[in-house]
């Protein structure tokens, strides 16, 4: 900006052509709309309302959230003991937890139960496969 745009309170004097340039927006219409011919477009479908199919990807519309870290956890089971059992244990020791062979395991995505699954062996890595996707209620 030149010195020639500024106003008498010494800040800067832009025109809307600048401004618009500065967004990229474009020219606005060669006739402003009134209020009923915005309500008549409230009604037409966009992007937003649209409704996916089941396993329809809806890339358009997550692209935004795919590097999004999260943390995924695999709970065989779970135990209770008190602190003075918890200093008893060494090397070899053995905790029961509360599940038995072969019952499903638990799969949390940041501490939310998300699905069952059971462990699998992949190459030299230990792994799960989900046989159960778990509805939530979403009202915590």
């Amino acid at each position: 900006m030149s010195d020639d745009n500024q106003n008498k309170d010494g800040g800067a004097s832009v025109g809307q052509d600048e401004i618009d340039s500065m967004f990229d927006t474009p020219p606005a219409a060669d006739k402003p709309m009134n209020l009923s011919q915005i309500e008549a477009t409230e009604g037409s479908s966009t992007e937003q309302d649209r409704q996916y199919a089941v396993g329809e990807p809806m890339a358009d519309s997550v692209t935004a959230i795919y590097d999004i870290p999260v943390q995924i956890s695999a709970v065989l089971g779970r135990s209770t003991m008190q602190v003075s059992q918890l200093l008893k244990l060494g090397r070899g020791a053995v905790v029961e937890l509360d599940r038995k062979v072969g019952e499903a395991i638990d799969i949390y995505v940041n501490n939310r139960l998300v699905a069952r699954g059971e462990v699998v062996v992949v190459e030299d890595k230990l792994g799960i496969t989900m046989t159960e996707i778990v509805k939530s209620d979403r009202t915590s």
